[in-house]
């Protein structure tokens, strides 16, 4: 079965950059659809970028659009995360996810499929 194991997080300080990776174990995952989400303490898990499986099309929520990157990487199927200027309240565990079919809505966590078990991020002011 796809599995998939997210590394890169750690602590930074305001206003700082961190690279999050997403590797899939299995060799059919980077044909789907791969997603980031994060999720605070106490608070709803939700949707950060998106990319498809062939990386032609990238989609990001509002309050990352011009700060973070979602991209595909070559030989090994991985998908990163660049973050950057990033900001206290964005201090969360981050989730890699796959999207196996075709949905209306990139940001509901619903509509994927298989989570990786998260890699945390601290921001601090």
């Amino acid at each position: 079965q796809v599995q998939l194991l997210e590394s890169g997080g750690g602590s930074v300080q305001d206003g700082g950059s961190l690279k999050l990776s997403c590797a899939p174990v299995g060799p059919t995952a980077a044909d789907y659809d791969m997603g980031w989400f994060r999720q605070a303490p106490g608070k709803e898990r939700e949707f950060v970028a998106a990319i498809t499986g062939a990386g032609t099309l990238e989609v990001y929520a509002d309050s990352v659009k011009g700060r973070f990157t979602i991209s595909r990487g070559n030989a090994k199927n991985s998908v990163f995360l660049q973050m950057t200027s990033l900001k206290a309240e964005e201090t969360a565990i981050y989730y890699c996810a796959i999207r196996r079919y075709i949905s209306d809505s990139w940001f509901n966590l619903r509509h994927y499929d298989y989570w990786g078990p998260g890699t945390r991020v601290t921001v601090s002011s």
